[in-house]
């Protein structure tokens, strides 16, 4: 099991995770199969974190994506600022400068992921003489990156409709996407550089250089050909002495108070089992780090007065107020 990591955090900067030999595992044959790695369990296990983690700790560039009901697959591919392209088009020939479909297009986070020479060029070639570069945008990851690896976060993919799954079949499946606006097919680069990474779990000898990391928290069924072609990893809701571990990984071994991290980890047990039974929304991990970090810097612990108010807040959190 990979220490310094966590199946279950609110984290999303990849600092702190606690990974499962089973996750470990399906990150490893998602790179050998290079199929995309989705993402299952219930909201707050963790599912966005895993690839900023993994980024972060094998020196990858990360990109990420969120899906709303508006998303459409092209987003993640690029876009055409239309209106930008229509106003120029208005203006006097000697102030429009030089004229390129290119400076109208914004390279999305699976270009970036796949093609980023190309994407830094927004798909135009040296001698079309582009005035302008696009910049990759920093997404805070510790340096050196590694040019040639990079993992893609698209979070919550069910809240759009089919058709952004089914969309993405032949980008992720082939690493390739036409770009209709320049006439130009977009295709996963090659190394750019003879650096060697570090031999790790994940950077072994044929093993992909683009992990793409998809979440879902079943809001919506996922297309059948979707998932035959992913891998699928369910992340399991934790029990008390695994969220001890949590917050643990969180604090620093010697610094977490373990006695009240088993406190809070029971009472969450307790409140998943009520929830369970009255068919109510069951509190997350990401909850308990909350609880436990609030008992940290305000000094509640099981026998203050404001123990099970603190439950109330955190955990427990009624649909109405009595």
């Amino acid at each position: 099991m990979t220490v310094s990591s966590t199946v279950d955090t609110p984290d999303r900067d990849g600092a702190v995770y606690l990974m499962t030999d089973e996750l470990e595992h399906a990150v490893r044959i998602a790179l050998a199969t290079g199929r995309p790695l989705l993402l299952r369990g219930d909201p707050g296990s963790g599912k966005s974190s895993l690839a900023p983690f993994l980024a972060r700790q094998e020196g990858w560039r990360f990109y990420k994506h969120v899906v709303t009901a508006r998303t459409q697959a092209q987003d993640l591919l690029w876009t055409f600022d239309s209106v930008r392209r229509l106003g120029d088009a208005q203006r006097p020939e000697g102030q429009r400068g030089k004229w390129h479909e290119h400076r109208y297009i914004d390279p999305g986070p699976l270009w970036w992921a796949f093609a980023p020479r190309s994407a830094a060029l927004r798909g135009s070639r040296p001698e079309h003489g582009m005035p302008e570069r696009h910049r990759a945008v920093d997404k805070g990851n510790p340096s050196p990156r590694y040019p040639d690896h990079a993992v893609l976060l698209i979070d919550e993919i069910d809240k759009a409709d089919p058709d952004l799954p089914n969309g993405l079949l032949v980008p992720l499946g082939s690493g390739e996407f036409h770009v209709t606006e320049i006439d130009r097919t977009i295709v996963k680069e090659p190394p750019a550089t003879d650096v060697e990474l570090p031999g790790t779990a994940f950077t072994a000898p044929g093993l992909a250089r683009h992990l793409v990391v998809v979440t879902t928290n079943e809001e919506r069924e996922l297309p059948r050909a979707f998932l035959r072609r992913c891998v699928v990893a369910w992340l399991p809701e934790p029990d008390p002495r695994r969220l001890v571990d949590i917050a643990r990984a969180h604090h620093g071994a010697g610094r977490a108070d373990e006695e009240l991290a088993g406190d809070l980890a029971r009472a969450l047990d307790a409140a998943r089992g009520k929830a369970r039974d009255s068919g109510q929304r069951q509190p997350s991990t990401a909850e308990f780090l909350d609880a436990y970090r609030a008992c940290v810097r305000l000094g509640i612990r099981r026998d203050t007065p404001t123990w099970e108010e603190l439950l109330r807040l955190t955990l427990l959190k009624p649909d109405h107020v009595r």
